[in-house]
């Protein structure tokens, strides 16, 4: 198959696409007929998760050999519940609870898998080099990137995170990494100078031979391929469930910030799933809802920090595969307004292309506010626990629902265990927080009796290993030093 540039006519197959995750002119890949070719949707619903997901990479991804025998690796034995992303009845409404994986985020779904695609991608093209995986975090990213390529024979990875801009939880779980092949870093600046500098890093270093780069970060179509499983999973449980009859529509509600969680709900209702409506659920930092209610993004924003820290974003990424699409792969209309936004931090999208967007996208923002509030009102009214992402999420299901005057069947995408953001969670819910996050998570667990993930609860007696702090002008030559084998 092959995948093109967002910005221009430059193609490669999905292999090399895969390995590069950046397109040479800055853009991202895409299949440019998405949806034209034949998939079997309805036949994809009868298998069982992995089969699912078999079924689709080898639709997305088929350069790729033995996708079977690689998913086996990539999720057996690596994830509580069978059915990897359980969906569980909540009140009137579903939620998806994606972080039942081994960080406990859902960003496990694709990284569990994106290792095992790079490793079978290196050896089918004969690649005898070191791949170098660059990866930005708002938070989740990091330590499950961390964790499906430590020691992975062949590679190297670097991960960059905001200081002061993920929760202590998260902050722990990847400077507590080991591996021999792992380098982390924090940056004074926010995630999108963290991202930032990893794309320049890309486009200053991609020349030289000595270096093979790759992106474990959603910019990579072998990171956001493995998502759109667990869409066909929520789908499939509600008719099992009897909730709905098949080709009845469903729609979606997602915390976003990169854009990447919810484009793969749109790449799956191209492939045919009957997606109604993609809810996109923004923070405070609510460019996203600004976008699709106005037409115009604008990054020109004062940055918040905000509970949700992996939704604390003012450039996101994957949008721009979405105007690929909306503009009919138009790459010239594509890298216009994308160097708009690098140069004015603006651009604005015709009224009639927002319309067909809005066919099938909604968006809500949710103040900090409200999210303590749904945090407290979904624990009372359903004795349900739920982080602050979701909780965003709830608040703008909630509003959509409202506004439409009803909806179809709902499903809430649940981003991360609220074991990850404890001190928050007890705090909304009206209880005292302990001084020490551990301490947070004991009382959580006192209260709500959900136990304690074990890929968390080790965290408090591991060895910070990691403590490197950089201004994010030093990003590209953290990175030279880091192909060296430096982790300075």
């Amino acid at each position: 198959m092959l995948y093109q540039s967002t910005r221009s006519s430059y193609v490669t197959d999905d292999v090399h696409a895969l390995l590069t995750g950046l397109a040479p002119d800055g853009g991202l890949f895409v299949d440019p007929a998405l949806g034209a070719g034949a998939f079997d949707w309805r036949e994809c619903l009868r298998l069982p998760p992995l089969g699912m997901a078999s079924m689709l990479l080898r639709h997305l991804l088929p350069g790729i050999t033995e996708m079977d025998e690689l998913v086996r690796r990539a999720y057996s034995g690596k994830f509580s519940r069978d059915e990897l992303t359980p969906l569980v009845p909540v009140g009137d409404q579903y939620v998806l609870e994606l972080f039942h994986g081994p960080t406990s985020a859902f960003k496990d779904v694709a990284l569990s898998m994106l290792p095992q695609l790079i490793r079978a991608a290196r050896g089918q093209l004969g690649e005898t080099g070191e791949t170098l995986i660059l990866t930005a975090t708002s938070g989740d990213t990091g330590k499950a990137a961390l964790e499906g390529f430590h020691d992975v024979e062949g590679t190297r990875i670097v991960v960059f995170y905001p200081e002061n801009g993920v929760s202590d939880v998260q902050r722990k779980q990847m400077v507590t990494q080991k591996g021999n092949n792992v380098s982390v870093c924090a940056v004074r600046g926010n995630f999108d100078d963290c991202q930032r500098g990893v794309k320049l890093a890309f486009s200053h270093l991609r020349e030289r031979s000595d270096l093979h780069l790759s992106s474990a970060n959603s910019i990579n179509i072998g990171r956001l391929a493995p998502q759109l499983v667990y869409y066909f999973i929520a789908y499939a449980r509600l008719l099992g469930m009897g909730r709905i009859s098949l080709g009845d529509r469903v729609d979606y509600v997602v915390p976003t910030g990169n854009f990447g969680d919810i484009l793969a709900g749109y790449m799956a209702k191209r492939l045919g799933l009957p997606v109604g409506r993609l809810v996109c659920a923004s923070n405070a930092n609510r460019v996203l809802t600004d976008f699709f209610r106005s037409g115009v993004y604008d990054r020109r924003r004062d940055f918040v920090r905000t509970s949700s820290p992996s939704m604390d974003i003012l450039v996101s990424s994957n949008l721009e595969r979405l105007l690929f699409y909306a503009f009919h792969g138009d790459t010239d209309a594509v890298s216009a307004a994308m160097t708009k936004l690098d140069t004015e931090g603006c651009y604005a999208v015709d009224g009639a292309v927002m319309d067909a967007l809005r066919e099938d996208f909604a968006a809500f923002c949710c103040s900090e506010e409200e999210t303590a509030e749904t945090i407290g009102k979904v624990y009372r009214r359903c004795g349900y626990v739920c982080d602050p992402h979701t909780a965003v999420a709830f608040h703008a299901a909630e509003r959509y629902c409202a506004e439409a005057g009803g909806c179809a069947p709902l499903v809430v995408l649940s981003t991360a265990s609220p074991y990850k953001f404890p001190g928050r969670v007890l705090q909304s819910l009206g209880q005292s927080v302990p001084e020490n996050e551990f301490d947070q998570m004991d009382a959580l667990h006192e209260l709500s009796r959900i136990p304690i993930p074990a890929n968390l609860a080790s965290l408090r007696t591991a060895e910070e290993i990691h403590l490197d702090v950089i201004d994010r002008d030093r990003i590209c030559a953290y990175v030279e030093n880091a192909a060296k084998g430096d982790k300075r």
